[in-house]
């Protein structure tokens, strides 16, 4: 598990197709000697596993491979890193640890395209920025104002929401520390929503699933008997005490 809290950006150093998976080799001196082979490190979002690099990888000090299986070449963006690319890295919370940003699986749910990043003072080293990123439609329901996002692998907070485009503030700390600062409009990013907000659209898609029926007009008829699009009606909060 993660929590979205960047420790450090590394630098693709080669994206190297194989008979099996894809390897993705990245250089992290500030991780150097904090991770073994088998570990699980966060590149972008994405939770890969260190693994064991071949003579040819030149394996110096401060550099780590993984493995890129089909689902997430298909899923993320880090088969389309560039050798010099920055990426964020973040190593798994030990148990006991404050979480300082929000539950991350590095499970990402889809990519999302940087619609723009924007600076609100013009003091650059200073200022904060105001992020808008256009979202999949499959990922709409699982994202709410305030509410956490991690983009990138950087845990954020949701300012708007306005139909597929999100707004989230950023702050000057947040923009020097990740790679954001080197990401141009229409850069894709790795999206994953907030687990608890799934698990709770999961809930009610099952509590409340959408079902054909007619127009409520008794307003003792409850949620449970009617589709969770239809049941929330004046008649319904006029009947409970709203």
């Amino acid at each position: 598990m993660f929590t979205g809290l960047i420790e450090s950006v590394g630098t693709v150093l080669r994206l190297k197709p194989t008979a099996g998976a894809t390897r993705l080799i990245v250089s992290a001196p500030e991780l150097s000697g904090r991770w073994k082979i088998g570990d699980s490190i966060a590149v972008n979002g994405v939770c890969l596993t260190a693994v064991d690099m071949h003579k040819d990888d030149d394996p110096l000090p401060g550099r780590f491979a993984a493995d890129l299986a089909a689902e997430t070449i298909q899923r993320t963006t880090l088969s389309a890193l560039e050798p010099g690319a920055l990426v964020n890295l973040e190593l798994p919370t030990p148990s006991g640890s404050p979480l300082g940003g929000h539950v991350v699986q590095g499970h990402v749910d889809a990519t999302g395209t940087l619609v723009s990043l924007i600076p609100l003072h013009s003091d650059l080293d200073s200022t904060d920025w105001r992020m808008t990123v256009e979202v999949p439609e499959s990922m709409a329901p699982n994202i709410v104002s305030q509410g956490s996002i991690t983009v990138d692998g950087i845990s954020l907070t949701v300012a708007k929401v306005d139909g597929l485009h999100i707004e989230i503030a950023i702050i000057p700390h947040t923009y020097k520390a990740t790679n954001l600062h080197s990401l141009m409009a229409g850069s894709p990013v790795n999206l994953e929503a907030d687990v608890l907000s799934k698990y709770a659209a999961q809930r009610t898609a099952f509590e409340f699933p959408v079902t054909p029926t007619a127009p409520i007009i008794d307003a003792t008829i409850t949620p449970a008997e009617v589709g969770k699009e239809e049941w929330l009606t004046p008649e319904y909060l006029l009947a409970n005490g709203y």
